[in-house]
């Protein structure tokens, strides 16, 4: 296979068409038309063998993740996924591996009615970098500047899940049978909170998406917004997967530093919280006073591990 068929056997085929891609794979260019009164939002995720997955990962999974990270920039917006470019570096042109991520990639996409419209293909090590592009009402979009002291700071979902499984696909700890395949699949899978994202619009301050985990992902709003915040460690949703399968502590260090949840971190005004339902849960409030603190519901001090990822 050369590049040309790789593209159209593999890329071209399979994604959808929207009615506002004018011009898609197969140009030196691709041509859009944004909607009128949208706003244009753009972001990019790379992910590299060895260091965002194991070689040896699943070709589905690894498609899959590899859009789902960049959609959940586009959550964290409040936006409406629309278009991807994928740049795709290959140690060699292996007919299976490309079946199953391709599968990966437009299972997602199609599900959000995301149309590939270009991008690259070359030989080299196995490098995945997408491109996702997606509109939002003018001035409606999010951002990770906008809290203001007294807002109360909510999550999606749990907390901790993805770590928990990265840490049993790395043998670093044994996982009950029950809640092995959920955990491994909150790490291999992750679920952009698109429509969650876009429910924001108008009831958030500030937001972001957690990638590198709550209490670093969280200084981020912080800095962003001249503001600080109190966390209660107590009130971090943990999953019964979790709870059941390491010690509380441990559950709350991975809540707080895992990294790869993809879930939401956004900050509201006390008045709207009654606009959220169970899939979202208070963890704290924004303060006058700079930095994070953490600390247990009875006032206690958090003491244990705060580091999030750190790419160098």
């Amino acid at each position: 296979m050369n590049e040309f068929t790789i593209i159209e056997n593999f890329f071209n085929s399979s994604s959808v068409n929207r009615n506002d891609v004018i011009v898609g794979i197969g140009d030196d260019c691709a041509i859009v038309q944004a909607p009128a009164e949208q706003e244009l939002l753009i972001t990019t995720d790379t992910l590299v063998s060895d260091v965002h997955f194991f070689p040896d990962s699943n070709a589905y999974d690894i498609g899959f993740k590899s859009l789902a990270v960049n959609l959940s920039d586009l959550a964290a917006k409040g936006a409406e996924p629309a278009w991807i470019t994928l740049a795709l570096t290959l140690p060699e042109a292996n007919e299976t591996w490309l079946r199953d991520f391709s599968r990966g990639l437009f299972d997602l996409a199609n599900r959000y009615h995301v149309q590939l419209i270009g991008g690259d293909l070359t030989k080299g090590p196995l490098t995945i970098t997408i491109q996702a592009m997606g509109f939002a009402p003018k001035n409606q979009s999010l951002k990770r500047s906008g809290a203001k002291p007294g807002d109360l700071i909510y999550v999606t979902h749990t907390l901790g899940d993805a770590a928990l499984g990265l840490a049993c696909l790395e043998k670093s700890i044994s996982l009950p049978t029950h809640y092995h395949d959920y955990l491994i699949t909150r790490h291999c899978r992750p679920e952009p909170r698109v429509e969650m994202g876009k429910q924001l619009r108008g009831i958030a301050h500030a937001a972001i998406d957690i990638s590198d985990g709550l209490a670093a992902d969280l200084e981020h709003i912080l800095t962003m917004s001249e503001v600080g915040a109190t966390v209660y460690v107590n009130k971090l949703p943990l999953s019964e997967a979790m709870l059941k399968s390491v010690s509380r502590k441990e559950g709350l260090e991975l809540a707080l530093c895992g990294g790869d949840d993809y879930e939401l971190c956004f900050t509201i005004p006390p008045e709207k919280a009654n606009l959220l339902d169970k899939n979202y849960t208070c963890v704290g409030e924004i303060t006058d006073s700079k930095g994070l603190d953490l600390r247990y519901l009875d006032g206690k001090k958090y003491n244990g591990t705060q580091t999030g990822y750190k790419h160098f």
